[in-house]
């Protein structure tokens, strides 16, 4: 599975400033529609806020099956410290250096000989300060809009154990997951 240019993205990502960057096969992932009705709760907020969130984003049975139809994903984390456990400015800020590294990520992809990827990102897609969806129009930026792992019904605990990766990473931290999934040949 692994070829130079991947050691070379994963290497990449690191330098770009993730915590941690491993593949791993999307068959080890675990997917689960359960995912959908958690974001249905609108915990965040952005539920019907925001067009790559529940529901508009699409329906969960074909973004699992759209996702599960790649072969392996690097999948990158952000480790960020905090005050103490309600930092919430903390949280928000790391939330912001995360969607950073994403972004950084896009354009390294778009730079490589990748054709064919998938982009998951942590919560919600934070292009934009407000997406356009709060006012009923289009999405400003649809070629860097970025759907989350869990809007693609992905158990992001369960994807950090595949990649040998820490869920939670301590006390006074905030952990974020991003991965690209790829196909084999493309």
């Amino acid at each position: 599975m692994k070829g130079e240019w991947m050691e070379a993205l994963r290497l990449r990502v690191l330098e770009e400033g993730a915590f941690r960057a491993a593949f791993v096969p999307v068959a080890d992932i675990c997917f689960d529609r359960a995912f959908r009705d958690v974001c249905a709760t609108n915990a965040c907020g952005n539920y019907g806020r925001c067009w790559m969130c529940p529901p508009d984003v699409g329906g969960i049975d074909e973004m699992m099956a759209e996702a599960q139809s790649y072969d392996f994903a690097l999948v990158y984390q952000t480790v960020d410290p905090l005050e103490d456990s309600f930092d919430f400015e903390g949280m928000m800020d790391a939330a912001a250096r995360s969607s950073r590294l994403s972004q950084k990520l896009t354009g390294i992809l778009r730079e490589g000989s990748f054709p064919r990827w998938l982009q998951l990102g942590a919560g919600g897609c934070h292009v934009c300060e407000a997406c356009a969806k709060r006012t009923n129009e289009p999405c400003r930026h649809p070629d860097l809009a970025l759907a989350s792992l869990e809007t693609y019904g992905a158990d992001v605990s369960k994807l950090a154990e595949a990649a040998g990766m820490k869920y939670i990473n301590g006390q006074n931290t905030v952990t974020f997951f991003g991965a690209v999934l790829f196909r084999k040949g493309e």
